[in-house]
């Protein structure tokens, strides 16, 4: 149990310091610049932004207030089309990705252990669905944008 407990400690500060990195090597880079994809640098950050918004914080915060909670999948490129706002300040992006994870790892860093085995639905993934595991793709979803921005300068 010790060593879950360390894993989930690691796991919060590596998405704390994840989300910090991200912002920085955002702040670093001119906005309209582009990725080594067809988005610029201020669409990664508003759709890191919205999938944190729309998608893990959601699916961690429901599957820790409800009971086995049903997701739908998530367009991204749909959610995309319908809500980018490309005259939408990059700081205020940034500030709200900063602000979205500090919460999330606030609210995460004050579970008790067997919070984290709570379980939820997916449409496609299936059943048994771990508040961890949603913690962890939000981790791993923030890390494959850095990389992004890193193999991009």
């Amino acid at each position: 149990m010790e060593a879950l407990i360390e894993y989930r400690e690691h796991l919060i500060r590596r998405l704390e310091q994840s989300a910090r990195e991200f912002c920085t090597a955002c702040k670093n880079r001119s906005p309209q610049d582009r990725t080594d994809g067809d988005w610029t640098v201020h669409q990664i950050a508003a759709h890191v932004r919205d999938v944190d918004r729309a998608v893990y914080g959601v699916r961690v915060h429901r599957t820790l207030q409800e009971e086995n909670p049903l997701f739908e999948s998530f367009d991204a490129d749909a959610w995309m089309a319908e809500h980018y706002d490309a005259a939408e300040s990059l700081q205020t992006i940034l500030q709200e990705i900063q602000t979205g994870m500090d919460g999330l790892c606030t609210t995460l860093k004050d579970l008790p252990p067997q919070a984290w085995s709570r379980v939820s639905r997916h449409a496609t993934m299936g059943e048994d669905l771990t508040l961890q595991s949603w913690v962890e793709r939000s981790l791993a979803h923030i890390e494959e944008h850095l990389e992004t921005l890193k193999k991009s300068t």
